[in-house]
């Protein structure tokens, strides 16, 4: 832990005597269930099972979903941005672009055709908020995929700010196809084993089914209520 807690000990024994109990210090053991259910479903299927799963649930979610490889992901991200109606359009700063082949497209085809591309910039503070404020398509990579709900789940860091996903009109997430796992109990292990590894987790982990929706209300699905009104997944076959 980064930092000095002061009067942590003082604090944690007024609790437990506020609670009429021995404050409890030593290691807390997880418990090993007789049951895990969770772990069952859509247990061992296949990459391209699991993306038949995503692509049905996809339907239900009022989310586009197209599937391409490296070779045609510009053409087909193009595509997808043109029937958004263009830019603005702001990114994450991420090295998985160019490993992609979207260089030329981001950097060159765009601004000749005065799309304007901002890519998320950590030293430029609130100003980050305002371009994805201001910005009608947002494009981030998922890094978990949950084929069971359709969700893509985002890890934040200083080059890949969360306002990215939720503040445009428009949202599209690259979908690498082996990120992804039949549901939240792998997302949860993925995260568990992140920590173990590196000691950390990251600033800010989004969970994103489809665009922004509500059924609050009598459980009526309400799409476009705040945030993305529209939202896609590329998924791009990197096995």
């Amino acid at each position: 832990m980064v930092g000095t807690i002061h009067n942590r000990d003082k604090f944690l024994n007024q609790i437990a005597s506020r609670l009429g109990r021995p404050r409890i210090s030593s290691q807390v053991e997880r418990p090993t269930w007789k049951f895990q259910p969770q772990y069952d479903v859509l247990k061992d299927a296949r990459q391209d099972e699991l993306l038949e799963v995503l692509k049905e649930q996809c339907k239900k979610i009022h989310t586009n979903l197209y599937v391409t490889d490296s070779k045609d992901l510009s053409s087909t991200l193009n595509e997808v941005v043109s029937g958004y109606g263009g830019g603005p359009i702001v990114t994450w700063k991420d090295k998985r672009f160019s490993k992609w082949g979207l260089d030329a497209l981001l950097k060159k085809e765009w601004p000749a055709q005065n799309i304007e591309v901002y890519e998320w910039d950590h030293n430029k503070g609130k100003q980050n908020i305002a371009k994805a404020e201001k910005a009608n398509v947002g494009i981030t990579i998922s890094e978990v995929t949950l084929a069971e709900s359709g969700t893509v789940v985002l890890f934040s860091d200083e080059n890949k700010g969360r306002t990215v996903s939720f503040l445009p009109a428009t949202y599209i997430a690259l979908v690498p196809k082996s990120t992804l796992v039949p549901r939240i109990t792998q997302a949860a292990q993925k995260m568990r084993e992140i920590h173990k590894r590196t000691g950390h987790v990251a600033s800010c982990i989004n969970f994103i089914t489809g665009p922004s929706n509500s059924a609050d209300i009598e459980l009526n699905l309400v799409v476009g209520v705040h945030g993305p009104v529209k939202a896609s997944y590329i998924v791009i076959n990197d096995l």
